[in-house]
């Protein structure tokens, strides 16, 4: 059965900069906002304007950046305005599909021990046994609806709220790059070392993050990922021989 389409729904347009304009596509966290975000992004990559750089999807907003040099004819016109006429145009094109065909990706976490030292602090905040969190933790398909925080740092829709942790009163002042965490009703991933004040459950093995090579992040928007338990020496093995290609 083939997916359903539909046209892109009311969307409100504000400039964040004199070289970004935000779409807004509502307040609420969902699959039916996500979809429009994907699908506008995808028709703005294949009909890009004159002076467009780039855009940046989030939870409920599309941010788009371009060259006000380029766009604005060499600062003979309004480029803030032309660009949002732009937008105003390619939108009635966007066809929202209501079943996307996002990328599947499996990540390997070896879980609790030094690679997760608050998956104990989980377990007790939901009367769980270790290996309840475990499961519960790799047994759902998440969506990555953004990249934020950090250079590739996911953040991830779909986590099961029985294990929904606060985040820690103090955060860490290092977390090694591959570190798995909770915060809230969130789960995401490390893919650098940097401060955090998640609860830290397991670490995968694979480069998430590598300025050296396009696209700097392995995770993108919108694709679907699942964790899968290894053994520590499985971990090793990995981050010895293995890297994301």
């Amino acid at each position: 059965m083939s997916a359903k389409h539909s046209e892109l729904p009311t969307y409100t347009l504000f400039a964040l900069s004199e070289q970004a304009i935000v779409i807004e596509f509502g307040q609420a966290i969902n699959d039916e906002i996500h979809n429009c975000i994907m699908a506008f992004a995808a028709t703005l990559q294949q009909q890009p304007f004159q002076g467009f750089v780039e855009y940046i999807p989030a939870f409920t907003t599309l941010t788009v950046y371009y060259d006000p040099w380029i766009v604005s004819d060499g600062g003979n016109k309004d480029a803030s305005e032309l660009v949002k006429e732009y937008i105003d145009q390619l939108s009635s094109t966007v066809q929202v599909s209501s079943k996307l065909n996002p990328r599947k990706l499996t990540i390997p976490v070896c879980y609790g021990g030094a690679y997760g030292p608050d998956i104990q602090f989980v377990a007790d905040q939901a009367g769980l046994s270790l290996q309840a969190v475990i499961d519960i933790h790799a047994s759902t398909d998440y969506k990555v609806y953004m990249i934020g925080f950090a250079p590739g740092f996911p953040y991830l829709g779909g986590m099961d709220s029985r294990i929904a942790s606060p985040r820690k009163n103090i955060p860490r002042p290092v977390i090694p790059a591959g570190s798995v965490g909770i915060a809230g009703t969130q789960t995401g991933i490390y893919p650098i070392e940097t401060p955090g004040g998640w609860q830290l459950i397991g670490r995968t093995p694979l480069a998430l993050f590598n300025p050296e090579k396009e696209p700097y992040s392995y995770l993108q928007a919108g694709d679907s990922i699942r964790f899968i338990p290894i053994l520590e020496k499985e971990f090793l093995a990995l981050k010895k021989g293995t890297s994301v290609e």
